[in-house]
Parts: C-alpha cells; sequence; structure tokens
C-alpha cells in the first residue's frame, strides 16, 4: 500500500458531503501537511496523520509556482518512498508529472471505492459532489460513469 498524501481540496469536498470516510477505507491512514491540516481547517481523526515537510526549501521553490497547500504536498511526495497523492490542482499535476511523482484525483477515488464497494454508485457521488460545486467537466462525469460502467 503506498504511502497516500491528501491536498485540502480533495478531503474539503469529502467532508461537504460527509464522506471522508472512503479514504479511510480505500487507503487505511491518510498523511497530510500542516499547511493541508491548516487549509482544512477542523481537527481530524487519528487515521488522518499530520506530516511536516521536512525540506523547507522544496516546500518554497514549489510555492513559487502553485499554492501552498499543494506545494506541500508534492514537498511531502518527495521525501516519502512510494507516495500517491489525492491532487486535483492542475497546475500542480503538472509539476508533479515533471517530478515522476504518482496522483489521483478525487474522482479516481471515488472510482476506486466502487470496486470493492465502499460506495454503492458513483453517479449518486458525483450528484453529491456537483451539489457542492465541485467542478466537473460533463466530458469527464461521462468517461467516469462509462469507467463504473453507470450508463446514463
Amino acid at each position: 500500500m503506498p504511502n497516500v498524501i491528501s491536498d485540502a481540496s480533495g478531503l474539503i469536498v469529502l467532508d461537504n458531503i460527509d464522506m471522508t470516510l472512503i479514504l479511510k477505507a480505500l487507503y487505511g491512514k491518510i498523511h497530510l501537511t500542516e499547511e493541508v491540516y491548516r487549509e482544512f481547517g477542523k481537527e481530524v481523526e487519528t487515521w488522518l496523520e499530520i506530516q511536516p515537510v521536512a525540506n523547507k526549501n522544496y516546500l518554497k521553490i514549489l510555492n513559487t509556482l502553485i499554492d501552498l497547500g499543494e506545494a506541500s504536498t508534492i514537498a511531502l511526495a518527495l521525501e516519502m518512498e512510494d507516495s500517491l497523492m489525492i491532487l486535483d490542482d492542475l497546475k500542480a499535476r503538472k509539476v508533479a508529472t515533471k517530478l515522476n511523482l504518482k496522483f489521483t484525483g478525487l474522482l479516481g477515488v471515488i472510482l476506486k471505492a466502487k470496486q470493492p464497494g465502499i460506495i454503492p454508485s458513483v453517479s449518486e457521488t458525483l450528484m453529491k459532489l456537483k451539489a457542492v460545486n465541485f467542478r466537473m467537466s460533463p466530458a469527464i462525469v461521462q468517461e467516469v460513469l462509462k469507467l463504473a460502467q453507470e450508463f446514463d
């Protein structure tokens, strides 16, 4: 199992629809940087482990390119062996790709959660995400539903 590191946006959105526990069910433990924890703004359960970024220089350099939460997530991923980030910001994903780091987005997490039955329906979850203004293009929604084998 990889060391999973979450950015704040996915965590906040899942919290808004009362579905953060799918992260625990899928991955067991999720690492959060101190910066992401502050951005999340709530107390966290023990399966959400707050971990400081050791190399502050990585953090400073990355923060010149992307927002602090994403920068800290990528900096921590650089420090951890076998890491997988939950990252939705496009600029941050481009940086992660250039650094050969592994990531998934919130929709990838939702898809993965259906496979073992953690969630019964991807389409119902996507509707909840839309209700809290999580932006998804119609093309991406169709692709996710196709991958989940849930056709409109």
